[in-house]
């Protein structure tokens, strides 16, 4: 029989840990797959983590309320029966491998630390028999997190293995598609580093102790600031065609499609189509390296009840039409205002929307959500007077307009590239067709 571990899976871009909140089961407990194992949380995301796999629970490694780094191993799992290659089709969330017994492998000379001595950095999942071809054949934790994947959100499969191993035996130099990591260079503890301000209390004053969520918000923020020097950009925007569209063709909208039209599928999209043209604004920032994305997933923030934001990601947005990004963005925020939502719909965030006017704010300065290096805050849209051109002089005439923030990470982003991609995002917006169909 063999024994799979458990791992700690990662929840969401720049999340490194998370408490566990809860275990659903305790030890010599039967399981079957996708029955939930233990509940987690953090500032971004509370869920449940169910089991890849059937098994007896042998070992549970942190009791309740345990904060727990990603990757770190929290039960171990005794099989039923044997490994096969459906275990290739596991989607799960949680990150697990077999646990081998015998004598290791022996490090090549000239490679890098062999399989499976080290864990995953990008937070890809990887099924136990890729694992076990990787160790088998020498393949390092560096090359396999090289390895373009061809399985859903770029998981390697059997057949990307084997693809590379035969192209470096044949001595072929392969492509080291960029990977999606979510590592922050690295910073101490903002609790510890940052100096302790003394606060006078009254007597009639209340205290009230941070929460769990905005303990580890603040945190977030505070290393945000700390990492990277923000730039903030800002432009007005005239919307008026968007705004007269939308109330022409919201009640047909709905209609038709059963779904309410707002103005951020439009923001959205215009984004998309500016990231596309501006990739370097679509990266992130490991250490001293540059990764520059292929794949555009925009981070929406959405309020929640209780005041905490959460930042549900649109994934491939540049491939989605305005229909596709107006159900994606209704089911993602109706699921986070209901604590729906799952570990997957937090990852692999390149771009983040926050949108202060649905606040009735009109402008603000955004704090950049890492290892993001650049976040867009949409203002409240108002009338205003503006001067326009006509056949026969200027003309003073009320018009629709916004403002739009860029917060940037000025060690990636100079002022011209952030200036240039800004006003491509608003040159898009003031440029939407009131003839567009629905």
């Amino acid at each position: 029989m063999s024994e799979f571990k458990i791992q700690m899976p990662k929840l969401g871009e720049s999340v490194q840990e998370a408490t566990i909140t809860k275990w659903f089961v305790k030890e010599g407990d039967q399981i079957k797959e996708d029955d939930p194992l233990f509940e987690v949380a953090t500032d971004k995301v509370d869920s449940e983590i169910p089991s890849p796999v059937d098994g007896t629970i042998k070992k549970i490694f942190f009791a309740e309320n345990s904060l727990v780094p990603v990757g770190e191993i929290v039960a171990t799992v005794i099989l039923e029966g044997e490994e096969d290659d459906s275990i290739e089709n596991e989607s799960d969330q949680a990150i697990t491998e077999p646990i081998k017994t015998g004598t290791p492998q022996v490090q090549p000379a000239g490679s890098t630390e062999v399989l499976p001595q080290k864990p995953a950095q990008s937070g890809r999942f990887y099924s136990p028999l890729v694992l076990s071809i990787a160790k088998t054949e020498q393949v390092s934790w560096d090359e396999l997190e090289q390895i373009s994947g061809s399985g859903l959100n770029g998981r390697v499969q059997k057949q990307d293995i084997l693809q590379y191993i035969d192209q470096r035996k044949a001595g072929v130099k392969t492509s080291t598609a960029a990977v999606s990591t979510n590592a922050v260079t690295p910073v101490e503890n903002p609790a510890q580093t940052a100096p302790k301000v003394s606060a006078s209390i009254g007597s009639d004053d209340q205290i009230i102790e941070m929460d769990r969520v905005r303990k580890l918000i603040a945190e977030h923020m505070v290393r945000s600031k700390q990492v990277a020097p923000h730039v903030t950009s800002v432009v007005e925007a005239d919307v008026t065609n968007l705004v007269m569209w939308r109330n022409k063709v919201k009640d047909q909208f709905l209609q038709k499609y059963g779904e309410k039209i707002t103005f951020m599928p439009v923001f959205t999209e215009a984004v998309a189509r500016a990231l596309a043209e501006f990739p370097l604004v679509n990266s992130s920032v490991d250490g001293t390296n540059i990764i520059m994305h292929k794949h555009i997933n925009i981070g929406i923030a959405v309020a929640k009840p209780d005041g905490n934001l959460v930042v549900p990601v649109v994934k491939n947005a540049e491939q989605k039409n305005l229909l596709g990004l107006t159900k994606n963005l209704n089911s993602l925020a109706d699921r986070a205002r209901t604590n729906k939502l799952s570990p997957e719909d937090y990852q692999g965030g390149t771009f983040t929307i926050t949108n202060f006017g649905s606040f009735r704010n009109i402008i603000g300065t955004p704090i950049i959500n890492q290892p993001q290096v650049a976040i867009l805050a949409t203002g409240s849209i108002e009338k205003k007077p503006a001067v326009i051109e006509t056949p026969y002089g200027d003309a003073i005439v009320v018009r629709h307009k916004m403002f739009l923030s860029l917060s940037y990470d000025h060690r990636i982003i100079d002022g011209a590239l952030g200036g240039a991609f800004l006003r491509r995002i608003a040159d898009i917006l003031e440029e939407f067709s009131m003839d567009r169909e629905v």
